[in-house]
């Protein structure tokens, strides 16, 4: 995964520490169904989102989650799954909640 400013990493995984509070975290179920699929666990996801790993996404969307995480804007992660299905996992701009959807079901 490449960053938008090389050497300003966002994500620690030697400690994963949560940038930002995700609130109430919920799954739609065919979001879910698909991670089960792919043999995953979505927890798995959801702490690489916390933790500024947020997936397949270009550089452009990654310093806007950036400046998300600095100034209190929805953090938004992709993640591509080995069985080729996409999960998208955001985060509301007050905190209060975190969602995992498919991107059709957006």
């Amino acid at each position: 995964m490449s960053f938008a400013n090389e050497g300003e990493p966002t994500h620690n995984p030697e400690n994963n520490l949560p940038l930002f509070s995700v609130g109430q975290v919920v799954g739609t179920p065919p979001a879910l169904e698909a991670i089960k699929l792919a043999g995953h666990d979505p927890l798995d996801y959801l702490l690489r989102h916390m933790t500024g790993d947020w997936g397949d996404l270009d550089e452009e969307d990654i310093q806007a989650n950036k400046d998300a995480v600095a100034h209190g804007n929805r953090v938004f992660s992709a993640y591509n799954l080995p069985t080729k299905a996409k999960i998208w996992i955001i985060t509301e701009w007050n905190r209060s909640s975190t969602t995992i959807l498919l991107p059709e079901e957006y």
